[in-house]
């Protein structure tokens, strides 16, 4: 096993050979690699022409002598407009002449720095004239002797002037013949390519197909994207210079069209001769300033319009990584690798991603955030920095949309795991002042900044009692004390935060707490169960009419998460989540949890997505559900779920249009049936109230949802329709028609918590776009007219909510 510093120098020597390689061998690479890219743009036609029944082979032919008629058919246009506008150099001459030397006469004209110049000029005089003269004998002699010599190039014959034009064209000739070869080959063999491509990947086929994937979607994307923005700069740009009358306006329409593809200098190379050429024919300044000012406008709409509405996040590099990227591939290999230098560094980004071993590139390169929120607050608070984590945290309370028990639950609470998991460990005592010092300068921050509402006891609670929270040893249970007891004051409640300390008799009888009611006890250790039943037992012997609420923050413990593990541990509640804690205080204040819950809001416009849904016929038909029974089966097989449901929301009502699979065995049958409409009973609700549906929150947040366990989900715990039939988790993807109106959700049901990642969600969501689609397609749901849409609402954290 090497140490981690000779890997280190192995890396930097193995690096320093591939780059070596990459410089010596770019005679054969860089045409090899020009193919590549032209490949991922010209595949996409050939698989056309193989749709349409042609041979692979006549397909690549085809492909490519069309691809050479394109260029060959630009050339001779750029080659012609270039002939016109030489020929008409000559007139403008005049015009260079008078404006240069009005140019040479503003430049020579006194200024602001006159007096200072010939101040200077004096002091120069003087000490020159002050400084002896050298010893200059025979000088002279020499001087008068010597004689100018102007050398002329002998002229070069017809033939040796063609032979000096091949030897110019040669390399470049060359180097395109490989290419048009390379791509031709590459075209015939991708299959083969491929599988070769895939074996030097390594033996696990899933990574290896999601990263070549990757890369090919990627690369292709960036470049038609990249072709799109720039005939759409090309041509305006040239209709804009024929407008105000720069000569060979189309000429450099297509130049400026063409080095865009250089990235950062190409715009301004090609920006340079236009304006060139509009000094050299106006005898004013006008045509100069027009031409500049059109440049300008140009740049601005492609730049902050045009392309970040086509690239998007395209390549998912950053902008760093792509200036170091032009750079470097620019010094490698000329020219030509500053135009490829995005699509190669987006391959090294996808290799970075799937091999582990070249992890460091993906964090090197790309866009994404590398640290996650409650790591960056982390990392504030150990550097002694609260300023900028009370700015984090205020800006993570705002993306919740103002809700602070959402950022506690969410993202602080992850941070004082991290911090109880490094306490012992790794934390030295410097790093645990900084730590506690800033947390509770972020607590104090926030409690200033959120004060609790004006009346502070929900109605129905017992009022006048307070709820104390206490910390279950380490001054970090403490400050989560502190948190809970802001989120429970928030929600109504008036709760306070007392110092526990040790289990002395006399320390409990300064808790004074003969006039509370609950007493809320919070752990981050992740086995408290020793310490959490001494206390409970200890406490109901000095305050029997307390009842206790057990918040078990740490790690989720499995055998805590039973029925019965409050009465084993002699309290009344156990939460594990500051979401449940709130819910079961709560509870415990005599608002239950199972009697409520957030039901489903109606969003504005909803009357024009009703009148959508049943202008579709959707409801009405069985075209739909045929449809829709190989989707559910599809979407429960692929994600292993027990059920899947594909709904549609009307005003009043969720209708499963259809079911696949079962929560319990007399559940429903497990064979994809279509569900009539009318179909109704205690078990199978085939139709239920809006307000008790959970896929009619997706229809009001025009977004993906995801509850990974609504048993523990303060906004859904108390609902009847999912507590009767068990659910425990849910993930609904949005049903949109061609109007971009939410009908329904194609959505996942188990009986048990499930987690359910990002990228796991935008494959539900592709799903339900092509079960939409197919219902388009086949006329089962007509296409209405597009309607204006609400505003999308903001992307929040909310629990159990996840944005693709």
């Amino acid at each position: 096993m090497l140490a981690p510093s000779l890997r280190f120098m192995v890396g930097l020597v193995i690096a320093a050979l591939i780059i070596a390689g990459l410089y010596a061998g770019r005679t054969i690479l860089v045409p090899l690699a020009l193919a590549f890219l032209l490949s991922f743009v010209l595949d996409p036609l050939v698989v056309r022409c193989k749709r349409l029944g042609l041979p692979r082979l006549p397909s690549v032919l085809l492909v490519v002598l069309l691809t050479l008629s394109v260029l060959g058919v630009t050339a001779v246009f750029v080659a012609n407009e270039a002939r016109v506008l030489s020929e008409q150099l000559p007139q403008y001459q005049h015009t260079i002449r008078k404006k240069l030397r009005s140019l040479g006469q503003q430049l020579r004209a006194p200024g602001m720095f006159e007096g200072a110049k010939r101040t200077l000029d004096i002091v120069q005089s003087e000490v020159e004239a002050a400084t002896p003269p050298a010893s200059s004998s025979g000088s002279g002699s020499r001087s008068a002797s010597v004689q100018k010599v102007q050398v002329q190039e002998a002229k070069l014959s017809p033939a040796q002037q063609a032979l000096a034009a091949f030897d110019a064209l040669k390399r470049p000739l060359t180097d395109a013949g490989l290419v048009l070869v390379f791509v031709i080959f590459i075209l015939l063999d991708r299959v083969d390519l491929r599988d070769r491509l895939l074996r030097l990947l390594g033996g696990e086929l899933h990574r290896a197909t999601d990263a070549m994937d990757e890369a090919g979607e990627r690369i292709s994307r960036y470049l038609t994207m990249q072709l799109m923005v720039n005939v759409s700069y090309g041509i305006p740009m040239a209709l804009g210079l024929w407008a105000i009358g720069v000569p060979g306006a189309f000429l450099w329409g297509a130049l400026a069209g063409l080095m865009r593809f250089v990235p950062y200098v190409g715009a301004f190379v090609a920006a340079l001769f236009p304006v060139t050429l509009a000094f050299a024919v106006h005898p004013g300044w006008s045509l100069v300033l027009w031409t500049l000012a059109l440049i300008v406008v140009l740049e601005l709409i492609s730049n902050n319009v045009i392309e970040p509405w086509l690239y998007g996040a395209s390549t998912g590099l950053s902008i760093l990584s792509l200036i170091v990227a032009a750079t470097f591939w620019a010094a490698l290999w000329g020219p030509v690798g500053l135009i490829m230098s995005t699509p190669l560094t987006v391959c090294l980004l996808v290799i970075g991603r799937y091999l582990p071993q070249l992890a460091f590139l993906d964090v090197l390169l790309g866009s994404q955030p590398v640290l996650d929120e409650p790591t960056r607050i982390y990392q504030r608070l150990l550097a002694g920095d609260p300023e900028e984590a009370i700015e984090l945290s205020v800006t993570q309370i705002e993306a919740f949309k103002g809700s602070v028990p959402a950022f506690y639950g969410q993202v602080a609470l992850p941070v004082l795991r991290m911090a109880m998991g490094d306490h012992l460990r790794v934390a030295t005592p410097e790093h645990r002042l900084r730590l506690f010092e800033g947390l509770d300068a972020l607590l104090d921050d926030l409690q200033e900044q959120y004060p609790p509402p004006a009346a502070t006891v929900i109605a129905g609670a017992h009022q006048g009692q307070p709820i104390v929270c206490l910390g279950g040893k380490w001054e970090l249970d403490h400050i989560a004390a502190r948190m809970a007891a802001h989120a429970l004051t928030l929600q109504g409640w008036p709760a306070q935060t007392r110092s526990l300390g040790t289990f002395s008799a006399g320390h409990l009888d300064e808790l004074a707490l003969d006039d509370v009611q609950v007493v809320c006890a919070v752990w981050l250790a992740s086995d408290p169960v020793a310490a959490a039943r001494h206390f409970c037992r200890r406490l109901h012997r000095r305050w029997p009419h307390v009842r206790i609420v057990l918040a078990l923050w740490g790690e989720p413990l499995e055998p805590l998460s039973g029925a019965d593990a409050a009465q084993a541990l002699g309290a009344d509640a156990v939460a594990l989540s500051l979401a449940e804690t709130v819910a079961r205080v709560g509870e415990l204040q005599g608002v239950s949890v199972d009697s409520t819950f957030e039901e489903a809001p109606v969003p504005e416009g909803d009357a024009l997505r009703v009148q959508a849904l049943l202008a579709s016929g959707l409801l009405d038909g069985d075209g739909a559900r045929q449809i829709c029974l190989h989707a559910a089966k599809r979407a429960a097989d692929i994600f292993d779920m027990p059920q899947a449901l594909v709904t549609l929301i009307d005003g009043e009502h969720q209708v499963v249009l259809c079911s696949h699979g079962a929560l319990a065995p007399d559940d429903a049958p497990q064979e994809s049936v279509p569900v009539p409409v009318a179909a109704t009973s205690a078990v199978h609700q085939q139709r239920m109230p809006r307000r008790l549906s959970l896929c009619a929150h997706v229809v009001a947040l025009r977004q993906a949802l995801v509850v990974p366990d609504i048993a523990r989900d303060a906004r859904f715990a108390g609902n009847p329709a999912l507590r009767e039939r068990g659910v425990r988790f849910y993930a609904g993807a949005p049903l949109r028609d061609a109007g971009k109106h939410v009908l329904g959700a194609l959505c996942l049901l188990d009986t048990r918590p499930r987690t359910f990642d990002a990228r796991e969600l935008r494959l539900l969501q592709a799903l339900a776009d092509d079960l939409a689609g197919n219902w388009r397609e086949t006329g089962a749901a007509p296409a209405p007219a597009p309607v204006p849409q609400p505003p999308e609402p903001p992307a929040s954290a909310t629990v159990g909510q996840v944005m693709p």
